[in-house]
């Protein structure tokens, strides 16, 4: 059974309205799509199933909790932060096809990224989940299986103004090929 991507869009994006954006940094433009809407269209383009949990909890571990709660059954689930737009369609399915492991995490060059695929054997402490954390806890319970991968989008997420920037200027870069 494929795994579950989870998108997490509920978020206050206050670090982002902080340091000077106008908008929500979902909402914020890269050439014709929002923030939200390429990282969703990389997630299309995988063919993996996508729930998109946007209920507007008070923190990361609550929404990761909401959504594998709202989807029991998946077997497996990527956790996908929405403020990555550059993350790859290969990259959700190299890490939705690792080998098993109960936490498969992907790296950038020694960086760690999303999503994190998290399989069956964490389903009771994810939908314990509770506050900003996210699972961070659960990694180190059941430890990494660290997977490099190919693409800076796993590690490029927008929480400023200068985020936003850096990654319009590599989203730019990339179709200029």
């Amino acid at each position: 059974m494929s795994p579950l991507v989870i998108v997490l869009a509920s978020g206050r994006g206050e670090r982002f309205l902080a340091s000077g954006g106008s908008t929500h940094k979902l909402q914020a433009m890269m050439g014709t799509l929002t923030v939200l809407q390429h990282t969703l269209a990389a997630v299309r383009a995988s063919g993996l199933a996508c729930h998109v949990e946007d209920a507007g909890h008070p923190g990361m571990g609550d929404s990761i909790a909401a959504a594998v709660r709202a989807n029991p059954r998946a077997g497996s689930w990527l956790i996908l932060p929405a403020d990555l737009p550059l993350i790859q369609p290969d990259t959700l399915l190299t890490v939705a096809r690792a080998p098993a492991a109960p936490v498969v995490v992907p790296t950038y060059l020694g960086q760690r990224g999303h999503p994190v695929r998290f399989e069956a054997c964490c389903a009771e402490q994810l939908m314990d989940l509770r506050g900003e954390q996210g699972a961070a806890s659960i990694v180190k319970a059941f430890g990494a299986t660290l997977l490099p991968v190919d693409d800076e989008g796993c590690v490029t997420d927008i929480d400023t103004v200068q985020d936003l920037a850096h990654a319009r200027t590599l989203w730019q870069r990339r179709h200029a090929r």
